[in-house]
């Protein structure tokens, strides 16, 4: 079945009521959600039942974070999450999480950070006993069939952003990257390593800014699909054309949560399918 062909009979079967996110779905198979949090990040990963969590959005996304596990996904444990750095925008919902569900192990990659949203995540993990792990470049663990990476930060930042945690989920032979809101710095060392980062879908680090997402970059990973967790209008003008630019110039398949919404993606280990919350596809 061609690509094209695989994205049309799923929404031709999520319209028939016969398909629906969160279930329904045969067995391998790996399905992430990449929520629409506004200008903020929240992706659900599930492989063979297992659930990885990376970012939270914002603390005003709380109720739609717990909704979103306990009722559209039926989630009451999740195995991994990551935040992937301290700020609100991708830690603040994480409590609600941790309200939600149990959770085996949080990794993060400070300790503290003088926020009530990062406070409120380390409170709720510890209450619950989740171990907390700050990872290591190399690190591994596996959801279910699926395995991560941990690729950075290779050192410390003064920039929160560029402390980001930068991790590869592979599943047969389909690559994801995820980067938080890392930056040049961060990106630059980690091509210097010559750690393999391709990938065939890019999270976009820090929402489309033109502080990311460089050439070097983009030529290291060179992704066929680009997922951007963007808010509709924000004030700061993500995602930038310069990215949009960048990206179009590689070729890449562009999909926004400010233009579709929540973004579904399920792959057979092979190729990716996409569903759209707003049906429209690129």
């Amino acid at each position: 079945m061609s690509r094209r062909l695989g994205i049309l009979v799923i929404i031709l079967l999520l319209t028939a009521g016969m398909l629906h996110p969160g279930g329904g779905w045969a067995e391998g198979l790996m399905r992430l959600y990449f929520l629409d949090v506004g200008q903020a990040d929240a992706t659900i990963i599930i492989c063979d039942d297992e659930v990885l969590m990376i970012d939270g959005g914002n603390a005003a996304d709380s109720r739609l974070i717990y909704a979103y596990l306990r009722n559209t996904l039926g989630i009451r444990h999740i195995n991994y999450m990551i935040a992937t750095h301290p700020h609100e925008d991708h830690v603040g919902g994480l409590a609600a999480a941790l309200n939600a569900c149990t959770v085996d192990v949080l990794y993060t990659s400070v300790l503290e950070y003088d926020s009530k949203a990062f406070r409120s995540l380390m409170k709720y993990a510890r209450k619950q006993d989740t171990r907390i792990v700050i990872p290591s470049p190399g690190d591994t663990f596996s959801v279910g069939t699926a395995s991560v990476v941990i690729l950075g930060p290779i050192r410390n930042y003064a920039n929160s952003n560029d402390m980001s945690i930068v991790c590869r989920i592979t599943y047969g032979d389909v690559r994801f990257l995820f980067g938080g809101d890392a930056e040049w710095e961060a990106e630059h060392d980690l091509v210097e390593t010559g750690v393999d980062l391709s990938a065939d879908v890019l999270h976009v680090n820090h929402h489309g800014s033109d502080t990311s997402s460089s050439y070097v970059f983009l030529r290291a990973v060179m992704p066929t699909y680009a997922i951007i967790s963007v808010g509709s209008d924000n004030s700061y003008g993500h995602p930038s054309e310069e990215v949009l630019s960048r990206l179009r110039d590689a070729g890449v398949t562009i999909l926004r949560t400010d233009i579709s919404g929540d973004i579904e993606c399920v792959t057979d280990g092979s190729a990716c399918s996409f569903i759209t919350q707003k049906g429209n596809l690129p």
